[in-house]
Order: C-alpha cells, then sequence, then structure tokens
C-alpha cells in the first residue's frame, strides 16, 4: 500500500516516496545516484525512472517510442508534463507529481516505461 500526502477530488495523492517505492518493487530494479544527489531507478543498469533529489516532485519517464507518442502527455497535461532535457527527443518526459496528472495514470507510465526499458535489454540481463 503507498503512503500518501494527502487527497485531491477525494482521490489519494502519491508523494516522491511512493513513486520511488512504487519502481523499486519492479523485478530487477534498484536505485542508483549517478550524479551526486539525483535519484534513478534502474532495471538491468538502464534507467527506467529519473527522480531527481529526495523531494522531488517530478518523475522522468520514457513516454512513447518516439517524440510525437510521448507529446499526447504534454497535450493532455499542459502544466504538468514536459519534454525532458537532454533525452525528451528520444519519447522521454518529466511529469508531475500530485498535479492534475491522476496517480493511476502516473504508476501506468511508471509501468509502461520499465516495460519499455526492460524489452530493449539482452534477455539475459532481463528480471
Amino acid at each position: 500500500m503507498l503512503a500518501t500526502t494527502g487527497f485531491e477530488e477525494g482521490r489519494p495523492v502519491m508523494n516522491s516516496a511512493d513513486v520511488l517505492t512504487y519502481c523499486l518493487g519492479k523485478p530487477g530494479a534498484w536505485q542508483d545516484e549517478p550524479w551526486e544527489g539525483d535519484v534513478v531507478v534502474k532495471v538491468g543498469g538502464k534507467i527506467f525512472a529519473f527522480l531527481g533529489s529526495v523531494d522531488s516532485e517530478s518523475v522522468g519517464v520514457k513516454c512513447g517510442p518516439s517524440r510525437d507518442e510521448a507529446d499526447e502527455w504534454l497535450t493532455r497535461f499542459p502544466d504538468d508534463a514536459a519534454v525532458m532535457a537532454y533525452i525528451g527527443r528520444s519519447g522521454w518526459n518529466t511529469l508531475r507529481i500530485g498535479g492534475a496528472i491522476p496517480d493511476d495514470e502516473l504508476l501506468e507510465a511508471m509501468d509502461a516505461s520499465y516495460d519499455t526499458v526492460v524489452s530493449k535489454l539482452p534477455k539475459k540481463d532481463r528480471p
């Protein structure tokens, strides 16, 4: 069960600790800090979620195989989704935690990012 920071429109709202816990619950997932103060979650040595600092209010995930598909998030949630710096052209977006994006959709985005990264791993490295 995820801890929550409060309620929005009658629904629980996740926080960054919930997101980290959820990501680490994925098979083969582990936490890393490749840059000082920036937490990421990896599987098979590849990042599937960028969490940034411990108290970050966003998560960076692969939102589609192309920029065009990932742009759907920007259209649907213009105030809560943004193209990730440096790797956004490859379909990575930053999604705000606790904003207009419902928690279940954030969870689905993290699931999809994980699944995409796992599918690209050599079979011997897949969980």
